[in-house]
């Protein structure tokens, strides 16, 4: 997915326009320092192109972004046949917001695409929260993506964590513990919490030396947690066959250079794989509902 130039929206005008949204869940995610390898706003992406979300909106860019680290994109307006034609337009790096019913349920979701900003952070954490308050949000999922030290082989791993204690129990996730640098994922976290939001951050660990975007492998693993924490089928599109490709291309790659190969065997003796998570029968019961959710699709 392309973001359009969606023209800038100040938080009145956004405010008003999520006001009708039924009982909506918010799914966000930052690019940049929040996202190894594009993987949680790739996420974002595949459910807006998969649910056919409709823009609502966006912030002032001039507000929040340098654009000398940021830079803006020239792009080619598409003709009448849809092909890119010779007029341009420039695309802004901002944040922005999109909904659509939530398949199979009676309420909406609310999409955030964002570029994590340069500055004036409690600005931009209080526009976010004035927007998700407006909506009547009951749940704001949270995604990013980290460099971790595993191997492309391995099933990628995923943590989810609240808050709340007694939602984490509820949603058999584990309280954050976490201290440290943070990014605009963490800062909202916090101020949308203390707003009285519940709030659920997944976290998808994504190969340090294969760290170059997209990683269709990481994304996959976003859209399986997310599916199992709203109980919802997701359309996986060609995710499955753009991550199964993703991994042969690497296979290639460390074949041809005998110290890769031999880091990412040290890195598979670490993990047994009668020992990782995705053998245990809680996550073999977690693939079986989502095969069930999917009709009997591929699970």
């Amino acid at each position: 997915m392309t973001h359009p130039d969606v023209p800038p929206t100040t938080t009145a005008e956004l405010a008003e326009r999520v006001r009708g949204l039924r009982s909506p869940v918010v799914v966000m995610a930052f690019a940049g320092w929040n996202d190894a390898g594009d993987a949680a706003t790739d996420t974002v992406a595949h459910l807006h192109d998969a649910w056919g979300a409709q823009w609502l909106g966006g912030l002032d860019p001039d507000d929040y972004y340098d654009f000398q680290v940021n830079r803006p994109a020239v792009k080619l307006l598409d003709d009448e046949a849809g092909e890119p034609g010779t007029e341009r337009t420039i695309v802004w790096p901002t944040t922005r917001f999109a909904a659509c019913p939530l398949p199979g349920t009676d309420r909406d979701v609310l999409l955030i695409h964002g570029v994590e900003p340069n500055m004036r952070w409690r600005g931009f954490s209080a526009e976010i929260v004035s927007v998700v308050q407006a909506s009547g949000a009951q749940l704001v999922v949270s995604l990013g993506a980290l460099l971790a030290d595993i191997a492309h082989t391995r099933p990628i791993q995923v943590s989810g964590s609240a808050a709340d204690r007694a939602q984490a129990e509820r949603m058999g996730l584990t309280v954050s513990r976490y201290e440290g640098p943070t990014g605009i994922v963490g800062v909202l976290g916090e101020v949308l919490g203390a707003a009285g939001i519940p709030v659920v951050s997944l976290w998808a660990a994504v190969p340090h030396y294969v760290s170059s975007p997209p990683s269709p492998k990481a994304t996959l693993a976003l859209l399986d947690h997310i599916e199992d924490l709203l109980e919802i089928s997701v359309p996986s599109g060609d995710l499955p066959a753009r991550a199964t490709v993703w991994e042969r291309t690497v296979n290639e790659l460390a074949s041809e250079d005998s110290d890769v190969a031999e880091y990412v065997a040290q890195l598979e003796s670490r993990e047994p794989t009668d020992e990782l998570p995705e053998a245990s029968g809680e996550a073999i019961a977690r693939a079986f509902e989502r095969f069930l959710r999917r009709g009997g699709g591929q699970p």
